[in-house]
């Protein structure tokens, strides 16, 4: 059974910046990152394969938000930086079905329990 735990979320005024972290258990594995904010659906923000590349990454994150990871840990981490207000989101990382993953939320089987990001104005 895998787990995944989010954490490191927080409140940020804008501009600032927050890590996340995301520990899985049972294994390593391709990695999305997505999140939802209050009365929209679940977006995605970006995927990291298992060497730790970076296979998508949303627009509207393009140069602000980046993926790593450290395989020794089972951990991968967002690292968000410029944040503004309309990145104020739940946050969830979920494992990959397959090697690589995209944007799909159907190409994920499991999935955290979510880390608020709030970004103050």
């Amino acid at each position: 059974q895998v787990q995944l735990v989010e954490s490191g979320g927080g409140l940020v005024q804008t501009g600032g910046s927050l890590r996340l972290s995301c520990a899985a258990s049972g294994g390593t594995f391709a990695m999305g990152w997505f999140r939802q904010a209050p009365g929209k659906e679940r977006e995605f923000v970006l995927a990291i394969n298992k060497r730790g590349i970076t296979t998508y990454v949303a627009d509207s994150v393009k140069g602000r938000f980046t993926a790593s990871r450290d395989n020794a840990k089972n951990t991968v981490y967002l690292q968000m930086n410029s944040l503004k207000p309309e990145d104020t989101a739940v946050y969830y990382c979920a494992k990959g079905r397959t090697a690589v993953t995209g944007p799909s939320p159907h190409e994920y089987d499991y999935w955290g329990q979510g880390t608020q990001v709030t970004v103050s104005s």
